[in-house]
């Protein structure tokens, strides 16, 4: 939706939530992401004036799975009232009068997300600093792990252990550089034959790592963002993931040297113990279905990126650490 539409539906719905015929609405900008889409926009109501942000769904797709944005809405709501740093939901619904597709307002925050590479501004924190932010961030997602799932009722139900290795079995079929993901059928495998058997269940991000982690410069969490890969099933999927994101050892090194990480993800899990209370059953095996994963994703996106389908030169690099991301998996697998 061009940001010319999206303001002449927002002053009717702004006029209609804020009982105010005399609304102005303005500064409606795009705003970066990939959780659908979303706008940052002002609202001036007499001497009041607030900035919003407003989350919609692809166009011409679908509302389900990642395109349904009242998922998003169900999780934020449960976390009300909890100590995660969230966006609270302001207003939101599947009524097609405003906008011709569900939608969910939060307040507008200011700060950016975690960013860790060089000359970015959460290089600059000191070590101290940086260990702290890390607490914040580990001891949130504890918690978002212990929110009641019964909260959620319209995430669905649990997702299998066996399924959230099988789900991907589609995307290696149509992935590009096959022989860079030549020993996937071998992880696969080893995933499936030491496969958990038990461990905590509960509502999960899905995509718990940096550029989801919204803080102010210095050093404070203020949100976990961008919730469209949420469910219920293994809460230690989470854990796994920013591991795998924080591990030097999955991803290409190239002359420049290692991948900027964010502390590392022995000290990350230390935290996550810490704040959850209990030991991490078969952690290794999550951190290992995190590498397996988002080699396939790669392997995908860069077939999307090389058929015109969803073009994004930067898989290009990313692709070079799909093998490495593979090996590691299978170090991990033992």
């Amino acid at each position: 939706m061009k940001t010319i539409e999206l303001q002449e539906k927002l002053v009717p719905f702004c006029q209609h939530h804020y009982e105010d015929s005399s609304v102005e609405v303005r500064d409606v900008e795009t705003m970066p992401g990939h959780a659908g889409f979303s706008y940052g926009f002002t609202v001036t109501s007499g001497d009041e004036q607030n900035r919003w942000f407003i989350r919609l769904p692809p166009p011409n797709v679908n509302w389900r799975g990642t395109a349904d944005v009242l998922r998003q809405v169900e999780v934020l709501n449960a976390l009300d009232g909890t100590n995660v740093p969230h966006c609270t939901v302001k207003w939101s619904g599947d009524d097609l009068q405003w906008f011709g597709c569900p939608y969910f307002v939060v307040p507008f925050l200011v700060g950016d997300v975690l960013r860790i590479g060089p000359n970015e501004w959460a290089s600059t924190l000191s070590d101290e600093k940086k260990y702290d932010l890390a607490r914040q961030i580990m001891t949130a997602l504890a918690n978002i792990h212990k929110v009641d799932a019964s909260k959620t009722p319209y995430l669905g139900d649990p997702v299998p252990f066996d399924e959230d290795v099988k789900r991907w079995d589609r995307f290696y079929e149509r992935s590009a550089d096959p022989h860079l993901l030549s020993r996937v059928p071998e992880c696969r495998q080893k995933l499936l034959d030491k496969l958990p058997s038990s461990a905590p269940t509960g509502i999960f991000h899905g995509d718990f790592q940096t550029s989801n982690l919204f803080c102010d410069i210095e050093g404070t969490l203020l949100a976990v963002i961008d919730w469209e890969l949420t469910g219920i099933g293994a809460t230690l999927n989470d854990v796994g993931w920013i591991c795998t994101f924080s591990d030097s050892e999955a991803w290409f090194q190239g002359d420049s040297g290692k991948r900027p990480v964010f502390l590392n993800p022995e000290a990350l899990s230390d935290l996550y113990v810490q704040a959850y209370g209990q030991e991490l059953p078969d952690i290794a095996w999550y951190r290992a279905l995190a590498a397996y994963k988002f080699a396939i994703i790669t392997g995908f996106n860069l077939s999307l990126h090389r058929r015109g389908k969803r073009p994004d030169p930067s898989w290009e690099q990313t692709a070079l650490s799909m093998k490495p991301l593979i090996d590691r998996a299978l170090e991990l697998l033992g």
